[in-house]
């Protein structure tokens, strides 16, 4: 019995776009667990073990953009996991980190300018306003508040980017402002599962207002 050449290449067809299904749902299905256990770790997990943990977890994401270095919500995670390991660690020995997670930020935004609603731009504004500037780091107010307004034309309502925009004013001594963008943040819309993360940066949110209302 003969098989067509046609009826060939439509079989070698559909098997490359199932294998390339699986392979998509393989990663999305590990993206999900790294995200989960992520956010176990910054909202549940006791302080003395957090570094640890998220220094495992940076070393998955690595792993994980390794694989999929053209998925922008891969490398925005592993820019997010990196900027958490970052700021567990502290001092200077946490530059390195610093700079990796900013570094792979900006490759995300190139591929997806709005990858995540945003997260990239959001975590770029907080590394901007946190990491020592100077010929020691590249913190820049500037940026950061080009990044956070990025993220505010992106999800004007999140939660997140109107906490850390309000953390930002309220260091630059727009007090007024960091007061309207914690009260945004309070009200804010909550993001599929991030729904922890989100009510610790409410309450974060409301400690903010208490202070600057006192």
């Amino acid at each position: 019995m003969q098989v067509s050449k046609k009826r060939i290449s439509k079989t070698l067809l559909s098997t490359a776009v199932c294998v390339t299904s699986l392979s998509a749902g393989a990663y999305q299905d590990a993206l999900f667990s790294l995200q989960n256990r992520w956010e176990n770790t910054v909202t549940q997990m006791p302080a003395n073990q957090r570094e640890d943990a998220l220094q495992a977890l940076a070393g998955e994401a690595e792993a994980l953009a390794g694989q999929h270095a053209d998925e922008a919500d891969v490398l925005v995670w592993q820019g997010i996991v990196l900027a958490a390991y970052a700021r567990e660690r502290g001092g200077l020995g946490a530059l390195g980190d610093a700079k990796a997670a900013r570094n792979v930020l900006e490759r995300a935004i190139t591929i997806d300018p709005e990858g995540l609603q945003g997260s990239a731009y959001v975590t770029l504004g907080a590394l901007y306003d946190r990491v020592p500037g100077g010929l020691i780091g590249f913190g820049d107010s500037d940026r950061a508040e080009q990044m956070f307004q990025r993220a505010l034309e992106i999800r004007p309502a999140g939660v997140d980017v109107n906490y850390y925009y309000a953390a930002f004013l309220a260091e630059e001594g727009n007090t007024q402002a960091a007061r309207e963008h914690a009260q945004r943040a309070l009200e804010g819309d909550v993001r599929q599962g991030r729904e922890a993360s989100d009510a610790a940066l409410r309450q974060d949110a409301q400690q903010l207002l208490d202070q600057l209302s006192s």
